[in-house]
């Protein structure tokens, strides 16, 4: 029988270090697992991957890859929530954070395309998020505003290709001692504010803040799980209120993540909810998946349940 099954991989040149290689490894697992010969989809400036995902989706193909970095899984994705067509994940650029916290190979192409072929779709939540009013964009991982925010901003490309993951390290211990800035978060939708010092459950926090994350999954890189209970098909999105104060404070609250907030803080909120309005008094840098939108006032967030199938091992 002639192979029915097609995959089509949206790369980004920029992103991926020996395309030739790639591409050997690929169509040789494609071929020994009976599928077509797959398509290579490039990404440019303009078009970053949603529309080369929506293309590959009216082509027909029955997983739509990305090959690039976050930001590359992000646009796919994009094109692929509501759709059936289940999204496959293959390493490159510095954070892979998606493929980290579903626990799929990270390592190599070679060890990412076997569950990618083989493997089954997992249903997972979906965040979207609107700044200052402008449309809706897709998350997958967290988005906030405040010091990851300026992290995400202040870290060079070029620094990133050369350190990996452990550039943004470098850029966040120059801003940890940035101001904060007045905050109110509203949840809705879910339990609020967990484990709170009054005992009692909320559904807002007002802060001096020094950053608000809110999250689909918990892991960031380094394997540091900010938001332990999260998961990427509860349903519900978590966020975290980080509001230190010196150094005292950023020690208390590096304690409680690191025994997943067995220690306890008190300047440190976290929430469930299913939507969030993150609104500030002046305007913060802001970022979604990493990557850096600039500065605003507000941010409007909400969840999907289970609208993007991932190819999972």
């Amino acid at each position: 029988m002639a192979p029915t099954r097609r995959l089509a991989v949206v790369y980004n040149p920029m992103k991926v270090e020996d395309l030739d290689a790639d591409r050997g490894v690929v169509a040789a697992a494609c071929r020994r697992h009976g599928w077509e010969e797959p398509s290579w989809i490039e990404t440019t400036a303009e078009e970053t991957g949603e529309k080369q995902g929506r293309d590959a989706v009216e082509a027909g193909a029955d997983v739509v890859a990305s090959l690039g970095g976050d930001g590359t899984v992000r646009a796919v994705a994009t094109a692929l929530v509501g759709t059936g067509v289940p999204l496959g994940l293959l390493p490159a650029g510095t954070g892979n954070l998606l493929a980290r916290n579903l626990d799929l190979p990270v390592d190599s192409t070679e060890s990412a395309i076997e569950p990618l072929l083989t493997g089954s779709d997992l249903p997972i939540d979906v965040g979207f998020v609107s700044a200052d009013g402008d449309p809706e964009e897709v998350f997958l991982i967290m988005t906030g505003l405040g010091l990851d925010g300026e992290i995400m901003a202040g870290t060079s490309e070029r620094v990133k290709g050369v350190l990996g993951w452990p550039a943004y390290i470098v850029s966040g211990v120059s801003k940890l001692w940035g101001r904060g800035f007045a905050v109110r978060v509203a949840a809705s939708g879910g339990s609020g504010v967990v484990g709170s010092p009054s005992g009692s459950p909320s559904d807002r926090v007002r802060r001096h803040a020094r950053t608000v994350i809110v999250g689909n999954c918990g892991t960031l890189q380094g394997g540091l799980e900010l938001m332990p209970d999260a998961k990427v098909d509860d349903g519900v999105l978590d966020a975290v209120v980080i509001a230190p104060r010196g150094a005292v404070g950023w020690a208390s609250v590096v304690a409680d993540i690191a025994t997943r907030h067995r220690v306890g803080h008190k300047r440190l909120d976290r929430m469930r909810g299913g939507e969030f309005t993150i609104e500030t008094a002046r305007p913060i840098e802001a970022e979604i998946d990493g990557d850096p939108i600039g500065a605003c006032r507000r941010l409007d967030i909400r969840v999907d349940p289970q609208s993007l199938l991932v190819r999972h091992g």
